[in-house]
């Protein structure tokens, strides 16, 4: 009689055998997908950040101007700012977007200058509110690419497309270039000396 549940018995161990590895396949799976938000939710912090530093580089750059307040030409300018016989840093390095994992930003432009940077990617952002007032403009953007890191803080861009926000003008004088977009002329009126 012992034979006959030897058998049966190994038959259920067998069975929750499998039973275990799929479970343990389920959490790994939900593991895995906690783990890629994180990273993601990381990578947008880290651009936020770089984004802030690119905006004081900014406005570093454009309030030292020894002739009177000017953007760069380039994003290199912020790392050796021509203007100066020494060299004068706006920005440490010229640093990697870690949306896409390279050191190529688009760069926003007025009147063929450099106000601002936006990242490559066109992945939507997991975060799309609970921003500080300077980044009121990233909110409910549809792609990093949207989320724009000018100085001033709340200048209004106008959309890659070429599309006129309303109230908004760009500069038709302007050439575009890929990698480029171009703004309203709304900028600050140069400090009085």
């Amino acid at each position: 009689m012992n034979s006959c549940n030897k058998p049966r018995q190994h038959g259920f161990a067998y069975i929750w055998t499998l039973l275990l590895v799929a479970f343990m396949g389920v959490g790994l799976a939900i593991a895995g997908d906690v783990y890629s938000t994180a990273v993601r939710r990381d990578k947008e912090r880290e651009l936020i950040f770089i984004g802030h530093e690119f905006r004081a580089a900014l406005e570093r750059y454009y309030n030292s101007g020894p002739g009177g307040a000017s953007y760069p030409l380039t994003l290199d300018e912020l790392l050796k700012d021509p203007r100066f016989p020494n060299a004068k840093r706006h920005l440490r390095r010229l640093y990697r977007d870690p949306i896409t994992g390279r050191a190529e930003w688009d760069t926003i432009l007025e009147q063929g200058r450099i106000v601002g940077v936006q990242s490559r990617s066109t992945q939507t952002p997991i975060k799309q509110d609970n921003f500080d007032d300077d980044d009121i403009g990233l909110r409910n953007k549809p792609s990093y690419a949207e989320w724009h890191f000018t100085y001033p803080a709340k200048l209004v861009t106008a959309p890659k497309d070429g599309a006129i926000l309303s109230g908004a003008t760009t500069d038709a004088s302007t050439p575009q270039t890929p990698g480029t977009k171009a703004a309203t002329p709304a900028l600050p009126a140069p400090l009085p000396r």
